[in-house]
């Protein structure tokens, strides 16, 4: 499907990440984010999304294209209204 293990990633890689917008929850967008050094933690890297870098959490889903995004979103989705 196209998903991203988080712990494989490297600086530079593009992602695309499906983004709940915190001020409208309902709201979700499939976006393209850089994986770039951790600001605080040289041992970590971070997902930069939005001019923000945002840590990395176990249950993030990293996609490799955006189809794979629009398609886990699309297929949630379909699930949540049956």
């Amino acid at each position: 499907m196209g998903i991203i293990n988080a712990k494989e990633v490297q600086v530079g890689d593009e992602v695309f990440v499906i983004y709940n917008n915190p001020h409208v929850p309902t709201v979700s967008n499939v976006r393209a984010a850089e994986i770039v050094p951790h600001p605080k933690n040289p041992n970590a890297v971070a997902l930069f999304l939005n001019d923000t870098f945002h840590t990395i959490e176990d249950d993030d889903a990293l996609f490799s294209s955006e189809a794979a995004a629009e398609k886990a979103y699309n297929d949630y989705m379909d699930n949540q209204m049956m």
